[in-house]
């Protein structure tokens, strides 16, 4: 995925063409702008006010309790890249809103933008000791409890758009009846595997801490007994041996250092049955001599500043399974988050 700047007229597009565009002011100025502006938007339950019938920006700025110019100036940022559609004095919500902000949508990521809003933001601005330390922020010990609540709905958020269709490409095995979701909190993959694949049960194993705050997640998707919570800890903890036809381990892997990323393919070989499957669910760090792509580069800065190692690479990756005696298969990329791939590996 890129990001680009398309020109609405002739005279644009020459002026992108002969570079006189000044293009680092874009990055610079106007898309901090804008992401600050989304986020504070849905934070303030603009799109909800305006859902319920509040369309003028008097009405909007009463319902949220905004100053009414500085209102207006939000949502000429919101029009001008399509969240919102003014016509007659009123503003009205596109299907890019309706979709994935509103938060009665099932596929909202509301809560994402929310927990970037009010955690997130001010990490960034540390970038410029982490570029001249290289030691990332290790967010998870900073996190308060309120935080960690709303660090679960966010993590949420952020799997809705990738759940069921890592469901429907996870290269599960004949006759599989046992999973384990490493770290998985919310459970949010282990439940759709579930949903699609009748005879499984899955394990979420992840820390006191996360399983807490995202019991009550999971217990909303009434899975039962199929989907199941476990306290534990994949660094200090022994998994049971031949046990698993398939081990997940989704946006892990960037909290983790190589050797810790080594013992848990090791002890994930070692849980799997025969035939089994170990998949590593990531960002992936893109080879800078390919073609440049955004989404996998912007996290892998991302996850190096907040964690402790960034993204890895398939390679990488496919390394560690080697080493464990697994096979790895072929990468599977999503088609919802570019830049985001299954690496798995069979026993």
């Amino acid at each position: 995925m890129q990001l680009r700047v398309f020109p609405d007229n002739l005279k644009e597009w020459l002026a992108l063409r002969l570079n006189l565009v000044p293009m680092p002011l874009l990055h610079a100025q106007v898309l901090p702008v804008i992401s600050r502006a989304v986020l504070e938007a849905v934070d303030g339950g603009v799109f909800e006010a305006i859902q319920n019938g509040h369309t003028t920006t008097e009405a909007i700025a009463g319902a949220c309790g905004f100053d009414v110019r500085a209102t207006t100036q939000l949502l000429g940022v919101l029009t001008s890249v399509n969240y919102l559609q003014f016509k007659k004095k009123e503003y009205r919500l596109t299907r890019i809103t309706r979709k994935w902000i509103l938060a009665d949508s099932p596929d909202t990521v509301r809560d994402l933008a929310i927990y970037n809003n009010r955690i997130v933001w001010p990490w960034l601005e540390k970038m410029g000791e982490y570029l001249k330390t290289g030691k990332g922020l290790q967010y998870h010990d900073s996190l308060q409890a309120d935080d960690w609540e709303l660090y679960q709905r966010g993590m949420w958020a952020g799997a809705i758009s990738e759940a069921k269709e890592f469901a429907r490409k996870v290269p599960l095995p004949k006759n599989a009846t046992q999973m384990l979701d490493i770290g998985g909190s919310h459970g949010l993959h282990s439940v759709e595997t579930c949903r699609r694949y009748p005879g499984i049960t899955a394990t979420i194993l992840d820390l006191p801490g996360a399983v807490e705050k995202a019991a009550p997640l999971l217990a909303k998707q009434n899975m039962g007994d199929r989907v199941v919570h476990q306290v534990g800890n994949i660094l200090t903890d022994e998994l049971p041996e031949s046990t698993y036809d398939l081990i997940l381990m989704s946006s892990v892997a960037h909290h983790f250092t190589e050797e810790q990323n080594i013992l848990v393919a090791q002890k994930a070989a070692q849980a799997l049955r025969p035939g089994g499957v170990f998949i590593i669910n990531e960002f992936i760090r893109p080879d800078p001599q390919a073609a440049p792509e955004l989404v996998g580069s912007s996290t892998d800065l991302f996850f190096g500043l907040t964690s402790t190692s960034g993204n890895w690479s398939v390679e990488e990756i496919n390394t560690w399974q080697r080493a464990s005696g697994l096979t790895p298969l072929r990468a599977i990329g999503y088609q919802a988050i570019p830049g985001r791939f299954q690496v798995g590996a069979r026993k």
